[in-house]
């Protein structure tokens, strides 16, 4: 190949320009994207578990992305160190009392940071200031306890349907009462004796109050019932008596009050003539 001749020296400048090209937008995209161009502020926090979360994850302030996940380091045994770089035309809303959360983008979407909302009343934070954080909840620590709760829907399901079939196959009281008819028959016929029996004991009462040696402890028991309402009829009339007493008594106080008020105008009035 003739690397002197004009057509191949086109190529190889479209190819170098197309390169450097690319190779801008590249380092514009990934600036963009860790806030290289963008004037920022840094925050730290500190979690038991970061759960996945990864060096580069977005921060997001009220939905919206304001930062990244600058470092993320290891304390100790129980304290891991997330560094983050915030966008400075944000840090007039990220307060002192912020805390940072971790969550995701979707139900199985990438880990990334949330921080929430401060007090009106808090001081902004400062750069490089500490904030409190919450411990994310596990997804395993979620699948285990949907596990739970479907082992007992399975437990509860079985159970029913035995039930059912029990009620079905009419074992059990509840089976037999709801399928048998002799056994229903049975429990109609003893609701209408009874209803019977009730009956027949109003008519004995009331033929005892006829009777004349049974007579006399009826009436006491009747008289004992009429004293009783009599009393509170009484007691009823002498609460409204106070009652009427009062306001009476109130009423005069007005009077008297708006009297006093009256005579003091008219000695004003004949002062001033």
């Amino acid at each position: 190949m003739n690397t002197q001749t004009p057509k191949f020296k086109v190529r190889l400048g479209m190819f170098i320009t197309g390169g450097l090209a690319l190779f801008v937008i590249a380092i514009f995209l990934i600036g963009k994207q860790t806030n290289l161009f963008n004037p920022v502020f840094s925050l730290t926090t500190t979690f038991h578990s970061v759960s996945g979360l990864q060096v580069g994850s977005n921060i997001r302030f009220s939905g919206i992305n304001v930062g990244t996940v600058d470092d993320i380091i290891i304390i100790n045994d129980s304290t891991v160190r997330v560094d983050m770089l915030i966008k400075k035309s944000v840090h007039q809303f990220i307060k002192a009392d912020c805390q940072a959360g971790i969550g995701s983008s979707g139900i199985i979407g990438d880990r990334l940071l949330i921080i929430t909302q401060g007090s009106d009343s808090a001081a902004l934070a400062s750069d490089g200031q500490h904030i409190s954080s919450k411990e994310p909840i596990e997804t395993d620590a979620i699948l285990e306890g949907l596990k739970v709760t479907a082992d007992n829907a399975a437990i509860i399901s079985n159970e029913l349907a035995e039930i059912m079939s029990n009620l079905n196959s009419k074992n059990g009281t509840l089976g037999r009462l709801i399928q048998d008819s002799t056994m229903a028959n049975n429990i109609n016929q003893t609701i209408i004796s009874l209803k019977k029996g009730s009956k027949g004991l109003d008519e004995d009462i009331t033929a005892a109050k006829s009777n004349f040696l049974l007579r006399g402890y009826f009436k006491k028991q009747e008289k004992a019932a009429q004293k009783v309402k009599d009393d509170a009829t009484e007691k009823k009339v002498e609460e409204q008596k106070i009652i009427k007493k009062e306001e009476k008594a109130e009423q005069k106080v007005k009077d008297d009050s708006a009297k006093k008020k009256i005579e003091q105008l008219k000695e004003n009035d004949k002062d001033k003539k």
